[in-house]
């Protein structure tokens, strides 16, 4: 018995309930730290490539639900721990204000806790998914439950930039917390008896964690899959921590709003993934290639149009363009995330756990990378005494180079098969 498509949508709440996390420690609480407290923006760099840089442990925890079974308990598990690490780093922004080293001692710790929860949970619900769910139900299993995860991080965004205004500690704490329990009481209710119903089983694994993973870093199809996502993820990820400092400092926006504004730009991430899952599985237009291309180089677009605003202070597109960006990351994201899907039963002993690890890994190295580059870019330049606006506006053009190199490698390793197929090139 595989996944229905009922269970498939309770887990992707699941997803929406680790992105709301997530998105209060990247955007919210990184804005605070930068704008409100005129802290360095690679502090904030620092910590969330931190949580990103624990996530490296992704393989072990997907060779742990392959082999010791009940990947539920780490799902639920990872969740708390991210809950407890979500509402430990906002006790961390506020602990700052009067207590420098002590905010930092417990941010430290928060954002490792929250490494640790994205990597149990996340990395054994992606196993669960791609090891049950039918192949033809691949590829619309993929969309569903990035749909739903953008949904959680664009509702979350929004309603808490909302409910942040006007901010204050206090509130901060307040918020957090009740989002912190909803989401490990949403995560009980999704995945409670979902695995017991299917009829995957751990793989017996006969080889060590070290040797099974050399084994599929050598399939090539695996190897040129896992430099593409670091490619394209660094691209993707390196805005994600100056965005709400950019539009704080540059357009001098309040924190509630560049919350909303980061909410808005999620919207526009799930607008783009309905569209290709509409035309890929509804009208079968398109090819995995077409729309990674289309994606990387739509946001290449919408970025230099970013950086040109902040310099001539059209704050009026503004809302637009960030739209614009959310949009075209969706397209280009959906087609990597059902590639990533499929491509977790190909190979040896079909490891789904141990190979979604490796390229969650990869992808969260990608993410602390290039979110750390970014911020640090953006100190050095104002330290060179390059106005605000020029400093953030390089690094989107940095960012925007790098989506060019990824279109160039999705030309090169992905074939024309239609998305449904998600088949990658590597032999």
């Amino acid at each position: 018995m595989t996944l229905s498509w009922l269970q498939i949508a309770r887990l992707g709440l699941v997803q929406a309930a680790l992105g709301a996390i997530v998105v209060l420690t990247t955007s919210t609480l990184n804005r605070l730290m930068v704008v409100e407290l005129a802290l360095p923006a690679v502090l904030p760099g620092l910590l969330v490539a931190l949580h990103y840089g624990i996530q490296l442990t992704r393989p072990q925890w997907g060779f742990r639900s392959d082999t010791g079974g009940n990947r539920t308990r780490w799902i639920i598990g990872g969740m708390f721990i991210l809950a407890l690490g979500g509402f430990g780093a906002a006790c961390g922004v506020v602990l700052l204000q009067s207590s420098y080293w002590a905010g930092l001692a417990l941010s430290v710790l928060a954002y490792a806790a929250i490494g640790l929860g994205v990597g149990a949970s996340g990395t054994s619900l992606l196993a669960l998914l791609a090891s049950t769910t039918a192949p033809h139900r691949r590829a619309a299993a993929a969309t569903i439950t990035w749909l739903m995860m953008i949904f959680g991080i664009a509702m979350t965004a929004g309603v808490v930039g909302a409910m942040l205004h006007p901010y204050s500690p206090a509130l901060l704490l307040k918020i957090v917390g009740i989002v912190s329990i909803a989401v490990c009481v949403l995560t009980i209710v999704a995945v409670w008896g979902i695995e017991a119903r299917t009829t995957a089983l751990p793989q017996p694994e006969a080889l060590p964690f070290r040797q099974g993973l050399t084994e599929i870093w050598q399939e090539p199809r695996a190897r040129a899959f896992t430099i593409f996502v670091f490619l394209s993820m660094t691209a993707y990820f390196m805005q994600e921590l100056i965005l709400e400092p950019f539009a704080g400092l540059v357009f001098g926006l309040t924190p509630g709003q560049t919350t909303s504004l980061s909410g808005m730009q999620n919207g526009g991430v799930f607008v783009g993934m309905l569209l290709v899952g509409i035309m890929a599985t509804g009208f079968k237009r398109g090819s995995l290639r077409a729309w990674v291309i289309a994606g990387c180089l739509g946001s290449c677009a919408a970025l230099c149009l970013i950086s040109l605003i902040g310099t001539l202070g059209l704050v009026a597109f503004l809302i637009p363009l960030v739209v614009a960006l959310g949009f075209f990351n969706g397209m280009f994201a959906v087609a990597a995330i059902g590639s990533m899907m499929a491509l977790a039963g190909e190979g040896r002993h079909r490891r789904e756990g141990t190979r979604m690890g490796l390229w969650g890994a990869a992808q969260a190295v990608a993410a602390g990378f290039g979110g750390l580059t970014g911020a640090a870019i953006v100190d050095v330049l104002r330290l060179a005494q390059f106005g605000d606006a020029q400093a953030f506006g390089a690094v989107f053009v940095i960012e925007a180079a790098l989506f060019v190199a990824a279109a160039l490698m999705a030309m090169r390793i992905m074939t024309r098969t239609p998305l449904q197929s998600y088949a990658v090139a590597g032999e």
